[in-house]
């Protein structure tokens, strides 16, 4: 009999023990609890070791302090001028009242979350397409200002908001390369046309100088001659006529700049013989 009554306080005594064990909690350095004692809220424990009263105290949630991340997108939303697009962004939050995130909210997180997304909507629809392609940043800092409104009263903090990727239409995404591709053709065509101009004025400027300066032509003449001998990998045959006095030098032909002193021609050379 002694027996039973001392196997029965042990485990009684055991079975304390673990009631009043089961209130130690271990939290980390970046988590808080929240204490609810007999449901009404009396502040936050943590970090290290702590201890609930048993079925007195109770921690329903355990809250993070460190900097979170949330993927979140939109499907087919219109832009002002009117073009379906995919937006891809991450936003980045932490809460800094935890008392607010717990109190005021049911989830911060899944709150924020779809907060994030009808946000996402109504400034895409604000913005045209290019806005949206050429300033990303701008328009990220648009979303985390107005996020940011919305979450206050729940003391979450939005500190950063990122748009990754904007998803088009392939039809449009082919519209836009032939039309990019057409500008460059355009720009092409302009520096080249540029191009041919000024050249064209300094051969101009060159040919008057030229007509100045016979000595200058004549230099240019030997220049050529000599980038015409220097050419590698092909035989290059260079047929040059005799000087003429009366023409002036360099010589005419090919390679000359005035006219040959024109001869007599066959029906002349007819008509002398005919006299003779």
């Amino acid at each position: 009999m002694v027996d039973v009554i001392t196997t029965a306080i042990g485990l009684i005594a055991l079975v304390i023990a673990l009631i009043l064990l089961s209130g130690l909690r271990v939290l980390k350095e970046w988590e808080r609890i929240p204490i609810l004692r007999l449901g009404r809220y009396v502040g936050l424990r943590g970090p290290g070791i702590t201890y609930l009263i048993p079925f007195i105290d109770k921690a329903p949630v355990r809250v993070s302090t460190r900097l979170d991340t949330y993927e979140f997108r939109t499907e087919q939303t219109l832009t002002k001028d009117n073009v379906p697009v995919n937006v891809d962004s991450v936003l980045y939050l932490r809460p800094v009242e935890i008392e607010k995130a717990i109190l005021s909210v049911e989830n911060y997180f899944t709150a924020t979350q779809l907060a994030a997304q009808t946000t996402l909507r109504e400034v895409i629809g604000k913005v045209t397409l290019n806005e949206l392609l050429a300033e990303r940043d701008k328009v990220g800092g648009h979303l985390r200002e107005i996020i940011d409104e919305k979450t206050e009263a729940w003391g979450i903090k939005v500190t950063s908001v990122e748009v990754r990727d904007v998803i088009i239409p392939a039809s449009l995404q082919d519209a836009m390369s032939r039309q990019a591709q057409a500008e460059r053709e355009r720009t092409a065509r302009v520096i080249l046309a540029t191009a041919e101009f000024e050249a064209a004025q300094k051969m101009i400027e060159a040919a008057n100088m030229y007509e100045k300066s016979r000595e200058g032509l004549r230099l240019r003449w030997m220049n050529i001659l000599y980038e015409l001998g220097q050419q590698s990998g092909t035989n290059t045959i260079m047929l040059i006529p005799s000087v003429m006095p009366e023409a002036g030098w360099p010589p005419v032909g090919t390679y000359g700049f005035k006219e040959l002193p024109k001869g007599p021609t066959k029906n002349e050379n007819k008509k002398t013989e005919t006299k003779q």
